[in-house]
């Protein structure tokens, strides 16, 4: 049996008086892939940053390895960025690397390999030294990725890595996902549940509330109507 690397007791967060999530138990095992969705402003991307530790909950735990050890990569929803802005894609790698940043501002000469291994795992060794400015949404995002993984983490949380991207960039970036899963436990905000559905192992709803569901079990769900016509059909899982 997996071990938990993230456990959520009892947990409350919210706004001013406004409850964000309430009363939220959720368990993560080593390994497993996870897809996260749910209605604008039901507490996705707030669940994300109680997991990093990012927000401190009004009530209730949040356990990652047991500890209090943050050995995790994130990956943010895209922002905005200056595309005149003079940073290669090696620079943008290595920023995951702060921490090991010498105190006169250097780095150690075992960075260099990192970035260029973090580089090759998501396939852009090749553009390591182009502008970032100059990347398609898709190779951005990559370049985002490696940047997370750089340090080896043990778990990889992303808000929405393909909102922005072509579907050609979408396939490209799940599969690079599904090979990370490999020795990476990976927790996924998306709204694209056509595609998640045949990818994570367990569906997180989340909606004030956190249901974990199973792939088979979301068609059902979204019958119900309770944010939008369903995204599957029965004929779905016969394939």
């Amino acid at each position: 049996m997996r071990s938990a690397i993230i456990t959520l007791e009892n947990l409350s967060f919210g706004y001013d008086k406004t409850l964000i999530l309430d009363g939220v138990n959720v368990s993560i095992s080593e390994g497993e892939f996870i897809g996260i969705f749910g209605p604008n402003g039901g507490g996705k991307t707030t669940l994300l940053k109680l997991m990093l530790g990012m927000l401190t909950p009004l009530k209730g735990k949040v356990e990652i390895f047991g500890t209090t050890s943050r050995q995790i990569g994130y990956v943010p929803q895209v922002a905005r960025f200056d595309k005149d802005f003079p940073i290669s894609v090696f620079d943008v790698v290595r920023m995951g690397c702060l921490s090991q940043m010498k105190w006169w501002g250097g780095y150690p000469k075992t960075v260099r390999a990192q970035v260029n291994l973090a580089l090759e795992a998501v396939g852009l060794a090749d553009l390591a030294n182009h502008s970032f400015g100059t990347l398609s949404g898709g190779q951005a995002q990559r370049v985002l990725i490696a940047r997370a993984i750089v340090n080896h983490p043990k778990l990889l949380i992303l808000d929405e890595p393909t909102a922005s991207v072509d579907p050609h960039a979408e396939q490209q970036i799940f599969q690079l996902l599904q090979e990370l899963n490999k020795t990476l436990t990976i927790v996924m905000v998306t709204h694209d549940l056509q595609t998640i559905i045949d990818k994570a192992q367990r569906l997180l709803c989340v909606h004030k509330q956190v249901t974990t569901l199973k792939a088979k079990e979301v068609c059902e769900h979204f019958a119900l109507g309770l944010y939008h016509t369903p995204l599957t059909t029965k004929d779905h899982f016969k394939l």
